[in-house]
């Protein structure tokens, strides 16, 4: 007894020394992971403000790409002159912005439909919805054009819009996080004679705002980002969003390194932005993902 008496304070202390390496070690593992994620953000931002061409191709490939050595906006003032930039911001926020709320409410009701209602052909839906995630955007970009073409809506904010509103990737997150809701509630409301409708508005969206901002998040960073298809169906500057913007400025001369990193700047910012406002709902949205699987 008196020999482990004598060991115990030292198996703590190794015990605890132990569990400090440990914490060490895996702060540091986060920070260099964390590092390793946003250094090409660091670098877009501080390349941006480098007021010149040749600072700035010097700048690349050493440490002086993380650590500004001069301050300038030229390279954002050429982005506004170069291309119309404020029209492009506000085709993007309109077609992004109309796409995602409309994809919130229709997504969101059709998930709730599997999720809650038992009707003929529901397990058929379900199945096509999980295909549909894994068939890529490309493999229908060319049929979905002749389409859209026959109904005329080339060159046109709907068509930005309206192919988009129906996502099955969202349409089976908000179903994962639905049946994954108490149905008391429900039950309560339907004996109160309560519709289908009301059940979902007041009751299962107010419970549901964490999976809301997590579809919003990642439908904004898809449809902000997208290139391929404002490409195929624009014609002019008149309906251009932000990605086939900075694609015209890549293709015009001057080719400079400085203003392309400043319109990716500004194209990043409000990516940025959203994720910070919704960032305690999807937080806890994955992690309320994480408990039930």
């Amino acid at each position: 007894m008196t020999v482990t008496a004598q060991k115990s304070p030292s198996i703590r202390s190794s015990l605890t020394w132990q569990k400090r390496v440990s914490s060490v070690l895996g702060y540091t593992a986060l920070l260099l992971l964390g590092f390793f994620f946003l250094f090409p953000t660091v670098v877009m931002i501080v390349l941006s403000l480098q007021p010149d061409e040749t600072l700035i191709t010097q700048d690349m490939g050493s440490i002086w790409m993380f650590i500004p050595r001069a301050f300038s906006l030229q390279n954002y003032a050429d982005v506004f002159e170069r291309v119309d930039f404020p029209l492009a911001f506000g085709n993007s926020v309109l077609i992004v912005g109309l796409t995602i709320i409309f994809g919130l409410f229709f997504n969101s009701l059709i998930a709730y439909s599997l999720a809650r209602i038992q009707w003929k052909g529901r397990n058929f839906v379900l199945a096509a919805v999980v295909a549909l995630m894994i068939i890529p955007f490309e493999a229908i970009a060319v049929p979905l054009l002749k389409v859209v073409n026959e109904f005329g809506w080339l060159d046109s904010y709907h068509v930005q819009i309206i192919p988009f509103i129906a996502d099955a990737f969202s349409i089976f997150l908000f179903y994962q996080f639905f049946i994954g809701i108490p149905k008391d509630l429900e039950e309560a409301a339907f004996v109160d004679g309560a519709s289908r409708f009301r059940m979902y508005w007041q009751i299962v969206v107010p419970l549901s705002l964490p999976v809301f901002a997590t579809v919003a998040i990642l439908q904004f960073i898809f449809k902000w980002g997208m290139l391929l298809w404002p490409l195929m169906v624009t014609r002019g500057p008149q309906f251009m969003p932000l990605p086939l913007a900075m694609n015209t400025l890549y293709g015009q001369a001057p080719f400079l390194w400085g203003d392309r990193f400043a319109f990716a700047a500004l194209m990043t910012l409000p990516t940025l932005a959203i994720f910070l406002i919704f960032q305690k709902w999807f937080v806890r949205s994955v992690a309320s993902s994480g408990v039930k699987g």
